[in-house]
């Protein structure tokens, strides 16, 4: 990268919540199907009586220190650690995961002047609830209550949290995404994965999502397309038995089947049934799900477009780039991806204080490539300023176009 520092608008952070943020809110009647239970010296959290343990320690009372598994994604591991082993001793949640007046604060010290700010939590609840989509409604909004409450959709135009919502049904997306309107929300994040209603497991590209993803594009909000917890681990407990459901345990055969296969086939969905075509104007960010699935889905769009092009109103390339930005992992190569998706495509996020992201986010010139002075502008933080409508750093670059 280029010898500049500029101004990082950070695409990928995260919050740890409080121990109640699922719970203050929801209603009475789903009180029991959420429950905080002891094992030993660990805490878990019960989904309708099922004990899940992707999220170490949910009270996040304890957390892993930031970029505690560096070495690991940076592939410098020669003496074969476990990310367990890795993370050593945790550390007390600082105020800056906690609150937005610290976050800001520290932002100032990290050099970054705004952040997409994700929960941490709700990784767990549309994979755990499953079946249930009521439930899985329920405690959604309950968070999104407890977010807009306790750091606000939108701190200063520094620190974007983002709601979550979950298509269960609709009716429930199009209710949810009034409400975080109503509370000034800039972006969304939603659960690369198809949901469970009515009807059971859908896409929500299906044609009958048409009336939210119409309001979604007629607002202008992006929406995030976050990392989660992979819902095909039912599909890979098929092949190997389950040693445990913590992301930290995961096995080498695990990885490679999972890979990013949920966020791959979302994009997928999007563009073979169409929505991106009908709704041209959605802006969609893949967060903290790589690049390295897009070359592979480009190569199987290209392949079926040949074969079907009359099942494709335009070239899947072209809607692709056009409806798409991507905050690739950190130790990715960045203008690989720049070459496939385009410049203005790109955005930088830390993952800052998960174990897995950076300690800091100036970390990144450890490890990227040199790329040119407008280059390092747009991919640290021009482009998320251009997808948020926000002035940026850069004029020069100003000729890209979101």
């Amino acid at each position: 990268m280029s010898q500049i520092t500029p101004p990082v608008f950070d695409a990928d952070q995260h919050m740890y919540e409080a121990a109640d943020a699922l719970t203050r809110y929801l209603p009475e009647q789903y009180q029991s199907a959420i429950q905080f239970v002891t094992i030993g010296r660990a805490t878990r959290i019960a989904v309708n009586g099922r004990i899940t343990e992707y999220i170490p320690n949910p009270t996040f009372d304890r957390v892993a220190r930031p970029g505690a598994h560096e070495a690991f994604y940076a592939a410098q591991n020669p003496e074969g650690l476990s990310l367990k082993e890795m993370t050593g001793r945790g550390i007390d949640a600082m105020p800056e995961m906690r609150d937005p007046e610290s976050r800001a604060k520290l932002l100032d010290q990290q050099g970054v002047t705004a952040t997409f700010n994700f929960p941490t939590l709700a990784n767990l609840v549309e994979t755990s609830a499953a079946e249930d989509y009521e439930l899985t409604g329920a405690v959604i909004h309950a968070l999104n209550q407890w977010m807009a409450e306790q750091w606000t959709y939108n701190y200063k135009d520094r620190v974007f949290s983002t709601p979550v919502i979950t298509c269960g049904t609709v009716d429930g997306a199009l209710k949810e995404l009034e409400y975080v309107m109503s509370k000034g929300v800039k972006m969304i994040v939603m659960k690369p994965a198809p949901a469970f209603g009515p009807k059971g497991w859908r896409s929500p590209a299906l044609p009958e999502f048409d009336p939210f993803w119409r309001e979604v594009e007629a607002s202008g909000i992006p929406v995030a397309f976050h990392g989660s917890q992979p819902p095909l681990d039912g599909y890979v407990d098929m092949w190997e038995p389950r040693v445990s459901n913590n992301f930290m345990g995961m096995g080498t055969f695990r990885r490679v089947v999972l890979g990013h296969r949920e966020i791959s086939d979302m994009i997928a969905s999007f563009i073979c049934h169409g929505t991106f075509t009908r709704f041209p104007n959605l802006k969609i960010m893949s967060v903290e799900n790589g690049s390295d699935w897009i070359q592979p889905l480009f190569n199987d769009l290209a392949t079926i477009y040949k074969k079907m092009p009359q099942g494709f109103e335009e070239h899947p390339h072209d809607t692709f780039r056009r409806n798409m930005w991507v905050s690739p992992f950190w130790e990715g190569k960045v203008q690989d991806l720049i070459d496939l998706v385009g410049e203005d495509r790109v955005l930088y996020g830390s993952d800052w204080p998960h174990p897995e992201g950076l300690e800091e986010p100036n970390g990144i010139y450890k490890y990227s490539d040199p790329m040119s002075e407008d280059v390092t502008y747009d991919f640290m933080g021009d482009n998320a300023r251009r997808l948020m409508g926000m002035p940026v750093i850069n004029p020069k670059g100003d000729y890209l176009k979101v």
